[in-house]
């Protein structure tokens, strides 16, 4: 039997959408970069010739018109829509507010805004963020072939939608979200690759969800980190697989599907972080905090015996860092065996053998880690993003910055990290 513990949860709600992104935010003001586009903008560096780069986490913008313009026939009055308050793009369900457009500070002019989540509305963002035809654009000025989304503003939040009290509009909304995710795949040629999310608030819309999202041929799903803040957890009461989850996990590990998890939102970073810090001094400790969560979303697989029952199973921990691989992994090994978890539990690998079987981690701003770090961390289990159009995105400099961390590696490492992991991972056709 697992053992009993009061829950620390922080339960899913009404506020998740709406709190999604902060006020503060997106408040007038920041710092303007100016940026040479067009000394950026040059493609691929000769080093990486031959090489279609595939940049792991970038976020594609709800368009205004993903909801509106698609509704089934009676429902356009109840779909998500964007409402301009004071000068800022809202999405807005009925009269609950959903909260802003996510992380867009990169400008119409392709200069980046500091300081701030986002510009406030549609009229200030790069097109790129939002439209598949400018997103290509914006990829092939930086040098990168194929990219792996994930959704930008609050609108898909679980939580929020149930606290909408119509179940079917939550699924629509939710399946309207998947099918934009097969349309842009198609519409690119299979250049822009969004990962779908779950209706996993009840275990028979989650099961026909996964299965038409497979049929779809959607390359990955998004999975909450604790799925318990408004369903089942992933381990039922007797420490196994929950019944709630359990088709999902069978799906994934027999179709390859990958199970993403994007940053760690179930940690209370606030609880970390002093009282009386101003809004740029939390965030940074915020974005770090979440990257340490990841940590703990890797352990808690390694250690509850799924991976021994689900041994194909492909966990992406995405916008999570690199560098932190070896350190936590030795660390596991280390703790592991002085509370002899293993034995008690009858695990059959030891962590490092579960990283390297089942988890890739990304890098984007490293240098140490990449260039210093790939052996210990497995040159197939590394991948590149970007973090496009987020804060604090490498854009514009994007091959510079590969040309600084892998222009010392052979040409196979170089197109091991930045095609082919990826390409495996996600079965993309290239």
């Amino acid at each position: 039997m697992a053992d009993k513990a009061t829950s620390t949860v922080i339960k899913a709600g009404a506020e998740d959408a709406r709190r999604y992104w902060l006020d503060e935010g997106r408040a007038p003001g920041g710092y303007i970069r100016k940026v040479d586009f067009a000394a950026h903008a040059r493609g691929v560096d000769p080093l990486f010739e031959g090489i279609k780069i595939i940049d792991c986490d970038t976020h594609f913008t709800e368009p205004p018109d993903l909801w509106t313009a698609n509704a089934p026939a009676g429902l356009r009055h109840k779909m998500p829509h964007v409402r301009r308050i004071d000068e800022c793009d809202r999405w807005f369900i009925g009269d609950k507010d959903f909260g802003s457009l996510g992380g867009n500070v990169i400008a119409r002019d392709h200069n980046k805004l500091l300081g701030r989540l986002a510009f406030q509305n549609y009229d200030q963002i790069n097109a790129g963020s939002y439209d598949v035809k400018a997103r290509l654009q914006e990829m092939d000025a930086m040098g990168v072939w194929g990219q792996i989304c994930f959704q930008n503003g609050g609108v898909t939040q679980a939580g929020s939608l149930v606290s909408l009290g119509d179940e079917q509009l939550a699924l629509t909304i939710l399946q309207m979200f998947n099918d934009a995710c097969a349309d842009r795949m198609k519409q690119s040629g299979d250049r822009i690759n969004c990962m779908a999310s779950l209706p996993y608030w009840d275990k028979d819309l989650l099961n026909k969800e996964v299965r038409r999202i497979v049929d779809l041929g959607i390359r990955g799903i998004v999975m909450p980190d604790r799925p318990e803040r408004l369903s089942s957890g992933f381990l039922g009461a007797d420490g196994k697989i929950s019944p709630f989850w359990e088709e999902v996990f069978e799906v994934c590990n027999a179709t390859g599907v990958p199970m993403n998890f994007h940053l760690n939102a179930a940690l209370d970073a606030d609880s970390a972080i002093w009282d009386n810090l101003g809004f740029d001094q939390r965030l940074p400790i915020h974005a770090m905090l979440h990257h340490m969560g990841t940590c703990a979303t890797m352990a808690n697989f390694m250690v509850s015996g799924l991976l021994d029952k689900y041994t194909r199973l492909k966990v992406g921990l995405i916008e999570s860092g690199a560098g932190w691989a070896p350190f936590v992994l030795e660390a596991l090994t280390h703790q592991l065996e002085e509370f002899r978890t293993a034995e008690n539990r009858g695990l059959k690998l030891s962590p490092k053998e579960y990283f390297r079987r089942h988890f890739w981690v990304t890098f984007w701003f490293e240098t140490y880690a990449p260039k210093h770090m790939l052996e210990e961390i497995g040159v197939d289990r590394l991948l590149f993003e970007t973090d496009f159009p987020h804060p604090t995105s490498l854009y514009p400099g994007v091959q510079d910055k590969l040309v600084e961390t892998l222009g010392g590696y052979d040409y196979p490492t170089r197109q091991r990290i930045l095609e082919r992991n990826a390409a495996e991972l996600y079965k993309l056709p290239i």
